[in-house]
């Protein structure tokens, strides 16, 4: 696992918003700033956990996700926010965690 980010729940607006309308979510761009740091609001009537929509997450990319999810409590499925991108998260010891698999471009 490598680190990806660190997402942090707000009900704020901030700056350079991205919006994920399948998701109902909209979050900002983790690589704008080198600490990985992600913001994101929820949209009301989102399909997320209440433990997602208010609890900050770890986010780590993975090489194989079906792999990193076996025996994990999954709390949301995989899904892809973006081209490329699959991702789903777990819970661990109360916390959520990120788990992302890019497209490996040969």
């Amino acid at each position: 696992m490598k680190y990806s980010h660190l997402g942090i729940p707000t009900t704020c607006q901030f700056e350079e918003e991205i919006d994920l309308p399948h998701l109902k979510v909209t979050v900002s761009d983790h690589t704008n700033n080198e600490f990985g740091i992600q913001w994101q609001r929820y949209w009301e009537n989102a399909p997320h956990p209440d433990l997602v929509k208010t609890v900050p997450h770890v986010a780590f990319e993975v090489d194989d996700l079906c792999v990193a999810l076996e025996g994990k409590k999954v709390i949301i499925k995989p899904n892809s926010p973006s081209e490329g991108l699959v991702v789903a998260l777990i819970e661990v010891n109360g916390v959520p965690i990120e788990l992302m698999q890019y497209d490996k471009v040969l």
